[in-house]
């Protein structure tokens, strides 16, 4: 997943329709008059963060909470954590040794840990910040309301035992009015050697069909253009659910979901996110290739070019079955956008290794690849290998990376220069509010005019036909077209 750092917060787009009410007791439902303050939440790492951050404020709007202006205002922060990388858990500490600080002058503030780390550290996070309020795992994100009524009872709150996530008991806060996350399958099964994420997401626990299409459609109903779906895993999807077909494979897959909710009327495109190699099939591919609401960018990591080093990975696949799954998306859709993840300075990674995966960058020709060196994680194997890296090896070969990434890139994108592309506006560019900023449908980011040549005025939520103008390595420019 391509794991970033952000405050939660919502667009002020113009035309946003109310937002949902989430289920909620009695006791803690919102009625005019009850207001508990002002939350603030900071969200850490994935798309699954994103979403699980939207869900959280439904929650606590639910519950009588607004959204602050300003983090050091807030009656209630909550950092949602990623462990995927150490800089990134250093962060969290820095943020949480802030608000620490502010407690001991301010003891009615709310100080919430959730996420990855909060199910790594546990209750040592409570030794390392006794300020804490509460600490909670990724599986218990639904659960915020009935332990944050724990807290108000005067406890100090840890939670995270493995939990099974309810259906349909939360309503996110959500941070566009025209693009949404749809959840799809939580946690992860697979055991990569360099990953901690199944210890601190859990088991895989796919959703129901009709519960997801359900979703999809009350997201409809409130506007939404686009939906991703999302997963740890995402093709793992169905494998913990019941049914076997008549050809012997299982009844429920992701091929198979995107059939079933491939109909919502309202939803103009479908995304997913993200994929394994392992599990990504012809089956998947032809089916994404004919339904036309599927866009056609694709998502998959390989996390290095060497077979030896996958191996050592555990990842479960071959480059040459990695290369056999791009082969087949470009005979179906040859324009499509392909986009991945990778791994330098794995532990015993030789340079020949890694030239390896420089070779696979450039003979495929991505048009985005997420980098990262390596960073040891705590309960997993690799972190114990007496092999590892000297940090000067790492900084040199992500540099070296980075480069040719940006390069190929900005290769990628020369291909859009003149053409005209469906570009789905999304909001307002900050830096200049004459400008519509949106995705064309391989996902590259594009700026254009909110009013065409014509005199035509477009604003978020519309799907426009734009001429690019302009390229660079990470983003389009151009005007709107003539219909």
């Amino acid at each position: 997943m391509n794991h970033t750092e952000e405050r939660f917060h919502r667009r002020r787009s113009i035309g946003r329709p109310p937002a949902l009410t989430v289920t909620a007791s009695p006791s803690t439902a919102h009625v005019p008059g009850l207001e508990r303050g002002s939350y603030w939440i900071t969200t850490f790492g994935c798309q699954m963060n994103k979403a699980d951050s939207e869900r959280m404020a439904g929650i606590l709007e639910s519950m009588g909470y607004q959204e602050a202006t300003a983090e050091l205002d807030a009656d209630l922060v909550l950092y949602n954590t990623c462990t995927i990388r150490d800089n990134a858990e250093q962060k969290v500490y820095s943020y949480l040794g802030r608000q620490a600080r502010r407690k001991r002058t301010n003891p009615h503030l709310k100080l919430v840990v959730a996420g990855c780390v909060a199910q790594q550290e546990g209750e040592s996070l409570l030794r390392r910040v006794p300020e804490l309020d509460l600490v909670m795992g990724p599986q218990h994100a639904n659960r915020l309301e009935t332990l944050l009524q724990q807290v108000d009872s005067g406890q100090q709150v840890v939670a995270t035992e493995e939990h099974h996530i309810l259906e349909d008991i939360t309503t996110a806060r959500r941070d566009s009015s025209i693009c949404g996350w749809v959840n799809v399958i939580y946690g992860c099964n697979e055991r990569c050697t360099y990953c901690v994420v199944p210890s601190v997401r859990g088991k895989e626990q796919s959703r129901l069909p009709d519960a997801i299409k359900l979703e999809m459609e009350g997201l409809a109903a409130q506007g939404y253009k686009e939906i991703t779906l999302l997963g740890q895993n995402i093709d793992a999807y169905g494998r913990d659910l019941p049914g076997i077909t008549a050809e012997g494979r299982r009844k429920n897959t992701l091929t198979d979901l995107l059939h079933h909710v491939h109909d919502v009327d309202g939803i103009e495109r479908i995304r997913f996110a993200t994929s394994h190699p392992r599990y990504f099939t012809k089956r998947l591919i032809d089916a994404c290739a004919d339904l036309s609401k599927l866009c056609e960018h694709f998502h998959i990591p390989f996390q290095s070019g060497d077979n030896d080093v996958l191996q050592a990975m555990a990842r479960g696949y071959t480059i040459e079955r990695y290369r056999r799954i791009i082969d087949h998306i470009r005979e179906r859709m040859p324009d499509a956008s392909l986009s991945a993840d990778v791994i330098v300075a794995f532990p015993g990674e030789t340079d020949a290794q890694y030239r390896r995966t420089l070779k696979l960058i450039e003979e495929i020709g991505f048009d985005q690849v997420n980098t990262a060196a390596y960073s040891p994680r705590p309960n997993t194997p690799a972190a114990n290998w007496g092999n590892q890296l000297p940090e000067d090896v790492k900084v040199e070969r992500l540099r070296e990376i980075n480069a040719l990434v940006e390069r190929c890139a900005k290769e990628r994108n020369a291909r859009y220069a003149g053409r005209i592309e469906e570009v789905l506006a999304e909001g307002i560019n900050p830096k200049d509010p004459s400008q519509l900023m949106g995705r064309t449908r391989t996902n590259r980011l594009t700026f254009f005019s909110a009013r065409g040549s014509d005199g035509r005025s477009y604003g978020p939520g519309d799907l426009v036909q734009v001429r690019i103008d302009a390229v660079r390595s990470f983003s389009l420019s151009g005007t709107p077209a003539h219909d």
